[in-house]
């Protein structure tokens, strides 16, 4: 009897239907050798971020894209050892990345400069 049960749900389980065309679908060919070139997003994240004076000015605390392109990074400037630090976001391609992803900069930025813009808060999900 157990065995007939586990028959009749396997043939129930394993039936299927033909896939329907996925309109507006197309797969486009990666050159590997650009991927190869770009940067691990989840390597940056609570990378150090300095200025060109080589002073520590915030940490990156995230990414943020649109359904496009990556736009904005959410820095977190000011506090200590992660607390009591404010987030502030500045357009991603201000940021300067050495080709090894090791070093974040955002010329011309100063901790006093970044403190006075807008605090960011993330949106209730």
């Amino acid at each position: 009897m157990i065995w007939f049960a586990l028959a009749s749900i396997t043939a129930f389980t394993t039936t299927t239907t033909p896939a329907l065309p996925q309109a507006g679908v197309s797969l486009v060919k990666v050159d590997f050798s650009v991927v190869a070139n770009g940067y691990r997003m989840s390597k940056l994240l609570g990378s150090n971020v300095i200025n060109d004076k080589n002073e520590k000015i915030g940490t990156l605390d995230d990414v943020i894209a649109d359904k496009k392109q990556v736009n904005f990074a959410v820095l977190q400037v000011g506090g200590f050892l992660g607390v009591g630090g404010r987030l502030i976001v500045v357009p991603y391609e201000s940021l300067a990345i050495d080709d090894n992803g090791q070093k974040i900069t955002l010329p011309g930025a100063s901790k006093e400069e970044l403190k006075k813009l807008t605090e960011y808060h993330y949106k209730s999900s």
